[in-house]
């Protein structure tokens, strides 16, 4: 999509802001509610089920929880979050979840007018992110309740407070993304929005630059087009004029981008701010195994390409295998995806069926019967190498690929002849697993190349699916942000290499007045990147509240009474 010249973009003016949130998901949704006056206190009708958090809560009461000493109310608590602030705000929302309980709440959310701190959230889309764009018809991992945002129970949205039973309490994407749209409404929070956009630069000012932009005021304005047709407006006053060490004590970010208004017409937009929060999830871009024929046109890293396919009857129960890369959830959904329209699946993946680092093994089976399904055909249904499927794995691997390919591939070893091992009945005969393999290559004729332990085995197959990760596309910042990883040698990944961030600010160590949240910081599910919201608000918050940067009545909103 062409940009327009970046030299077209208005400087006379440029506005600031106090903080400017990249990404308009879950993370950016709740992150804004907290910043518009929403604060939360301990309920005095609850009583939280941990005594010594419940003590904590009690010794100071008469404060909001973003007021406190998060690191004490966080210390000794454990979950399924390497982010104490995450543990923490999960607990309070709900409390002993993992043990199977359903606890209210232990909150109480009250509206402070005169602690709104202005700022817009961008998106590329409506708000809820990513979840616009997932298959409407799958069932999320976590309950619905878990996708919850406070103020607003996911239940009153989506089925008229009614359960629906044990494993229909999860949810199906379409009903995330109506409830994450229909409560930045409900909670007034759309005038902090802005659709469509997208960022193209994110950088620190030198300090000549940042004078230079202040000389233009804090007065300026923010005048983006909303998706309504309305437009988000915030304006300051000569009395927000801020100094040049911004938010953070590390000088003014600049973030530039443009919208997509009206089809295919670009605005290109400049917005200073004092803090920058990166928001934008961790699913841009799919891992690739970086080996030969992968860019082969039936070769595909997203899920969707099997549904297409099979919509369009180009995959049926007579077609050669359908290769699934990987042994998380998304290569699962596949195979089920695969399994219900009798579709031949060949499963390869590098760990051992025993491997406790296995998504399936952190899964209770009555709540993810299907994927524990998934999980028993991986142990069960195994492919057994045999003297004509196998060749030694001795010598340079392109030229023994082309080896076994001359040799098995006028013959290969269907995924419906394969031999199995393993008791119980087979669940899905025309399913084989290979536990332990890796793809070598892919050639044009349609084949790939599996190489085990000790053996190369190739086989025909209508299509592959690489689904062994994503990585965030960070291309706006510095070097795709990669210095402000834990490891600055290696991309951002949120289970290998998240971002290093202070763990109770979630401020970026190498870059301050950067802040960051989501599965940029290891929190893939909203059960926990609601923590880190928490943290962030907390932190400017109480920045700017001893800086006297706080807006009295900067909010208005719909919802004018005090408690929700």
């Amino acid at each position: 999509m062409p940009l327009l010249e970046e030299t077209t973009v208005p400087r006379e003016h440029p506005p600031t802001l106090p903080v400017v949130i990249i990404g308009n998901g879950p993370s950016g949704i709740c992150l804004s509610y907290l910043l518009s006056g929403y604060k939360p206190y301990l309920d005095p009708a609850t009583v939280h089920p941990n005594p010594v958090l419940y003590r904590k809560l009690q010794e100071t009461k008469h404060l909001p929880i973003t007021e406190q000493d998060l690191e004490y109310l966080s210390e000794g608590l454990e979950g399924r979050s390497g982010n104490p602030v995450a543990v923490l705000f999960d607990t309070l929302l709900h409390p002993n979840a993992d043990f199977g309980y359903e606890f209210p709440p232990v909150l109480q959310w009250r509206r402070d007018k005169q602690q709104h701190v202005p700022h817009l959230v961008l998106g590329r889309a409506t708000p809820g992110g990513a979840w616009h764009a997932m298959e409407g018809s799958m069932l999320t991992i976590s309950l619905g309740i878990w996708m919850e945002l406070p103020g607003i129970n996911y239940r009153d949205l989506t089925s008229n407070g009614k359960r629906r039973g044990v494993t229909n309490d999860r949810a199906t994407p379409e009903e995330i993304s109506s409830y994450y749209r229909n409560y930045v409404k409900l909670m007034g929070l759309k005038k902090n929005f802005v659709d469509n956009i997208y960022v193209t630069s994110v950088q620190k000012l030198f300090r000549g630059h940042e004078e230079e932009g202040l000389e233009n005021g804090y007065g300026g304005k923010v005048d983006v087009v909303l998706g309504d047709g309305g437009k988000a407006v915030y304006e300051g006053s000569e009395g927000d004029r801020v100094g040049v060490d911004g938010g953070g004590g590390g000088g003014l970010w600049e973030v530039r981008g443009y919208q997509r208004v009206q089809g295919d017409t670009h605005v290109p937009f400049c917005l200073f701010s004092e803090n920058v929060v990166l928001a934008t999830g961790a699913s841009d871009s799919p891992v690739h195994l970086g080996v030969e024929g992968e860019d082969l046109p039936f070769v595909f890293h997203c899920i969707s390409a099997l549904g297409l396919a099979v919509s369009r009857r180009k995959l049926g129960p007579n077609s050669d295998p359908v290769l699934i890369v990987g042994a998380g959830l998304s290569a699962a959904d596949a195979v089920l995806c695969a399994c219900n329209n009798n579709i031949s699946v060949l499963h390869a993946f590098r760990k051992h069926t025993d491997d406790p680092g296995l998504i399936f093994k952190q899964l209770p089976k009555t709540l993810y019967p299907e994927y524990h399904k998934v999980y028993h055909m991986m142990c069960s249904q195994t492919h057994i190498t045999t003297k004509t499927a196998a060749t030694s794995a001795t010598g340079g691997l392109p030229s023994m690929a082309a080896s076994v390919c001359s040799k098995m591939c006028s013959k290969p070893q269907h995924a419906k002849t394969s031999v199995v091992t393993g008791g119980g009945p087979v669940l899905f005969p025309d399913y084989t697993s290979f536990p332990e393999h890796c793809v070598v290559s892919f050639q044009p004729d349609m084949k790939c190349v599996l190489q085990g332990s000790n053996s190369l085995k190739a086989f025909k197959i209508s299509m592959a699916l690489v689904l062994i990760g994503t990585y965030p596309n960070l291309f706006f910042l510095k070097d795709q942000g990669q210095y402000l990883g834990l490891d600055p040698t290696k991309p951002i990944s949120c289970k290998q290499n998240p971002m290093d961030v202070h763990p109770y600010t979630f401020e970026c160590t190498k870059e301050p007045g950067l802040f960051a949240m989501g599965p940029l910081v290891g929190d893939n599910f909203v059960r926990f990147l609601k923590g880190g919201a928490l943290g962030i608000a907390s932190c400017l918050l109480k920045r700017l509240k001893k800086k006297g940067k706080l807006i009295a009545d900067g909010g208005g909103g719909e919802r004018g009474g005090d408690f929700i």
